[in-house]
Parts: structure tokens; C-alpha cells; sequence
């Protein structure tokens, strides 16, 4: 019997992302997404634009940008859909964990800029929209995305939605999913790419695995890349890698969960 998409062992070719069959196609149990109230609606969709100072201040360190450059990418952020686009697909109260990261990963697209962008461990496609969002407004970039990840440590309902599900069609043309989530496929599509402009490491718990990722994306990026990774209290794979570059844990925002972030120019 041949193995389910991304089972251990299994391998993929990328999938066609032109239309809104993917969902359908990737997820069939997925569930429906739950009814909201106007007022839980309102209330997730003020989360998902809450940012941190101190995670703006890094945005700028990681871009070199000044503050007053970050401004009119939040502007944009303010005015943007996708938040509600994010709730009628199902991004409701099980990822109230995730939300507020969203926004950031978005700002931070928009203020580095990057043409190549990889993504390990996609499953929903929370982040996923939100990187394409900025690649979007940019008018530039692609994102691959590796997936489906594990739902190990993830929030609760995390299984009960369809892969990609949160990819809206109008953000597609700039994305390849990447189904076959094994380390050979990593070292692939990192040798496919060439030079990675950003890196997201969003794979699970598992050391080994963010020990490899980490250094084997980190050898691939660009002069001005960026190494993110999500849920970095789940092991000591982040602590030891950036003491291996001789710095203390980088932080783009301490959650919960705490997403790391470093620069190939820190």
C-alpha cells in the first residue's frame, strides 16, 4: 500500500496550488470551520495584529531598517483582509497560541524583503498565509513550504484541519507546497533553492530534526538571510545552535510559544 502523503518514508512531488481545490484535496476530514460570535471574531482579530514592541525593535535589527521605515508596513498590516480571511478558513479559538506571531512574520517579509523563502513542518498554513501575504505586498518572492508537519506540541484542533487550509487562492501563485517531509527532502529542496533569504523552522519537537534543519538551512542562506524558529522551549536544539555562533538564545518574540530569530550579519 502506498503511504499516506508526508507518512514517514513517503515522498510527493510539489502540488499544483492554482484554485481552491487544495484544501479539499489535502484535508478531506478536515472539519468545518466552528461558528464565531461578532464579538469572539473582534476579539481574535484584535490578537492577531497584537505586537510587541521589543519584537518590532528586532524586525528593524534583523532588516537594518530604521523604526520609521517598519510604518508603512504596518499600515498595511492594519488594512489588511487576511485576518478575517484567516477566521472564515478556520482560524479560529484552537490557535489563539499562534496568532499574534502572524503579524510579525508578515512585517518581517515586507522589511527583509526576501526572494527565497523555505518553510519546514506546514500543515494548516497559518504561517504560510502570513508570509505570502508579505510577499504578496511586495510584489515579489516565493515561498516553498515542506510539510505536512507533525502535530506534536501544536495546538489543540491542529489535526482536525486540512492541510493548507488557511492558504487563501489569491495568495497561491507565489507558493509550493512540499509534500515528503524527511530529512532527504530538506537537504533537496535547500540544494534546489541555492541562496535561502528566509528560513522557518516549524517541524515539531523533535532535536534532531531542528539540529539538522537549523544548521543545514543556516549553510544556505543568503548574505542578509534570516534563520526563524517556532516553539524554540520545545528542545535545546536553538539555544545550542546560536552558542554555537557565540551568542545567547536570539528572540524574535518570547510567546508563548517563543519564536527565534537570527541574521547571517549578526
Amino acid at each position: 500500500m502506498t503511504p499516506a502523503p508526508g507518512a514517514p518514508g513517503s515522498y510527493a512531488p510539489e502540488v499544483d496550488l492554482d484554485g481552491a481545490s487544495v484544501p479539499a484535496y489535502l484535508g478531506r476530514s478536515a472539519r468545518p470551520p466552528s461558528l464565531l460570535s461578532p464579538a469572539a471574531r473582534k476579539a481574535i482579530r484584535q490578537r492577531m495584529l497584537l505586537l510587541r514592541q521589543a519584537a518590532l525593535d528586532r524586525i528593524c535589527r534583523l532588516a537594518r531598517i530604521r523604526p520609521a521605515d517598519l510604518q508603512p508596513y504596518r499600515r498595511d498590516l492594519r488594512a489588511s483582509a487576511l485576518p478575517d480571511t484567516l477566521l472564515e478558513r478556520g482560524a479560529g479559538l484552537a490557535f489563539t497560541r499562534e496568532l499574534p506571531q502572524g503579524a510579525l512574520l508578515y512585517l518581517l517579509v515586507r522589511a527583509v524583503r526576501p526572494n527565497v523563502v523555505l518553510e519546514t513542518g506546514v500543515r494548516p498554513g497559518y504561517s504560510t498565509a502570513w508570509l505570502l501575504a508579505g510577499l504578496s505586498d511586495n510584489h515579489a518572492g516565493t515561498l516553498t513550504s515542506l510539510g505536512p508537519g507533525p502535530v506534536t506540541g501544536r495546538s489543540s484542533g491542529v489535526q482536525d484541519v486540512g492541510v493548507g487550509q488557511f492558504v487563501p487562492p489569491s495568495l497561491r501563485s507565489r507558493w509550493t507546497l512540499a509534500l515528503g517531509n524527511t530529512p532527504d527532502r530538506v537537504r533537496e529542496l535547500l540544494a534546489s533553492a541555492g541562496e535561502v533569504d528566509l528560513f522557518l523552522y516549524d517541524n515539531g519537537p523533535d532535536p534532531a530534526r531542528a539540529r539538522f534543519e537549523l544548521r543545514a538551512a543556516w549553510e544556505t542562506l543568503s548574505p542578509a538571510g534570516v534563520l526563524l524558529a517556532h516553539h524554540v522551549d520545545a528542545n535545546a536544539a536553538w539555544t545550542e545552535f546560536c552558542q554555537g555562533q557565540g551568542l545567547p538564545p536570539q528572540l524574535l518574540d518570547p510567546g508563548p510559544p517563543p519564536m527565534g530569530a537570527l541574521s547571517v550579519r549578526a
